[in-house]
């Protein structure tokens, strides 16, 4: 879908990419950045180089903003493009004789710290593996043992500090299920039985399963040979949650349970209740919200997209209740807004969990699941949040004490500034005056001092 000014969605206004690299030090901050935030904000997102055309927002080069905050001050801010092998020299995912070369990526997702490293993902393929500095190093495939992609959305428990993840193929295997222990060697793959090639963009984790969204979001080649996003959707797939032990003693055991066709991004969490039940929540996408939102971003020919995506589609706050003793599945709404990009406090990872954060197209959302209540924080008019990245205070007790950190941009694409919340109340703690307009993206993380 275009603009009024003739251009697609994600190449104007606040989704517009910015041209250069810069750096900036000293920046203005108004209000009061708590003494114990000592480290740094990264956040990715798609940014194509000056002059390339995307024909998909998820399709630019990866770029990642980042901050340096120590002693209540914002010490820098850069920005620097990922350079990937398909940066620097325009190499593909995908040969003329259909071979892939997992490090030809744009790794423009999520950023992630592990094991004393900093990674930039993309599903696809391999992840790089950048400095503090935002320098690039280069893709990692830890030691050679990694064949497949790795997903953008890796779990790390909390209890253990194994990081669990996953890659999906355009041809079989279609899903490998990984592992890397707590010290950073990849310890386990296993490959996961499924019908066929789908874009898998998350999955959750509990105590002691993994679940699965096997959705129909199916690979289509003929659209990889137009050029296109090669994914499309199709009602005959089916759609379903797998529930897999993560007990390597019990690889291949998965059970599935249908669902009513949907499409998930993002999950939430996900935890074991008391009588053995796995619970997910996530941000769910109807078949018609879906097919709205996928054509506005790029999934379809533009005469296509103008049509179907006259109405912006919205994902819900949804919740979902594995029984798998009694073979059931309950679905229910948690929230009737269109939120996206639902985050939590990550050291609740796999266990049971009460808040829930989203956003909206101007608030941050702070969702209780235990009452169903829900607090909201608007930027201000024209101010457009991204994910609120939760980072817990250093002494903290309760689940919500600590600090959430959203990138936000003015709509009009005038400028962006590095928003912080308390979590337990959505107020306004500080805000760090950004050097230039950040473009909406995707995913970050805190990255705390050592």
């Amino acid at each position: 879908m275009s603009s009024q000014t003739g251009r697609p969605l994600w190449m104007d206004g606040h989704m517009a990419p910015v041209p250069d690299e810069i750096d900036a030090v000293d920046l203005e901050v108004d209000g009061t950045l708590p003494a114990e935030l000592s480290g740094r904000y990264f956040r990715n997102g798609p940014n194509p180089a000056p002059g390339e055309e995307t024909g998909h927002w998820f399709s630019g080069h990866g770029m990642v903003h980042g901050l340096r905050l120590r002693d209540g001050r914002a010490e820098w801010y850069r920005n620097r493009w990922v350079r990937t092998t398909h940066f620097t020299g325009g190499a593909d995912l995908v040969g003329p004789d259909l071979g892939l070369d997992r490090a030809a990526v744009t790794a423009n997702t999520h950023v992630i710290p592990f094991n004393d490293k900093i990674y930039a993902l993309v599903e696809v393929g391999f992840p790089y593996e950048l400095t503090p500095e935002l320098g690039t190093v280069g893709p990692c495939d830890f030691g050679g043992r990694l064949t497949s992609g790795m997903t953008a959305h890796p779990k790390q428990d909390p209890r253990t500090g194994e990081l669990l993840f996953f890659g999906y193929g355009f041809f079989p295997p279609y899903l490998t299920y990984h592992r890397l222990s707590a010290d950073g060697e990849l310890v386990e793959s296993r490959e996961v039985d499924v019908p066929g090639g789908t874009m898998m963009h998350d999955f959750a984790v509990t105590e002691n399963h993994v679940v699965w969204l096997d959705l129909p979001l199916v690979f289509d080649a003929d659209l990889a040979v137009q050029g296109v996003m090669p994914y499309r959707w199709d009602d005959g797939y089916g759609a379903r949650l797998g529930v897999m032990p993560r007990d390597p003693d019990r690889a291949g055991e998965v059970r599935w349970f249908d669902i009513d066709p949907c499409y998930v991004f993002h999950v939430g969490n996900a935890h074991e209740d008391a009588a053995g039940r796995v619970v997910l929540d996530c941000v769910r996408y109807a078949p018609a919200d879906f097919a709205k939102v996928w054509a506005t971003i790029g999934g379809l020919p533009a005469a296509e997209a103008v049509n179907a995506a006259a109405v912006q589609g919205m994902a819900r706050l949804h919740r979902w209740t594995i029984d798998p003793s009694g073979g059931k599945v309950l679905g229910e709404a948690l929230d009737d807004r269109g939120t996206e990009f639902p985050t939590h406090n990550d050291g609740r990872t796999g266990l049971s969990h009460r808040y829930l954060y989203t956003v909206t197209g101007d608030s941050i959302i702070k969702h209780d699941l235990r009452t169903g209540s829900s607090a909201t924080h608007s930027p201000g008019q024209g101010l457009i949040p991204g994910e609120a990245v939760f980072v817990p205070a250093a002494d903290a007790r309760g689940e919500d004490e600590g600090w959430l950190m959203s990138v936000v941009t003015d709509a009009a694409g005038r400028g962006s500034e590095l928003l912080v919340l308390d979590a337990s109340d959505l107020s306004r703690t500080a805000a760090v005056r950004l050097p230039r307009r950040v473009p909406a993206g995707f995913h970050g993380s805190w990255i705390p001092d050592a």
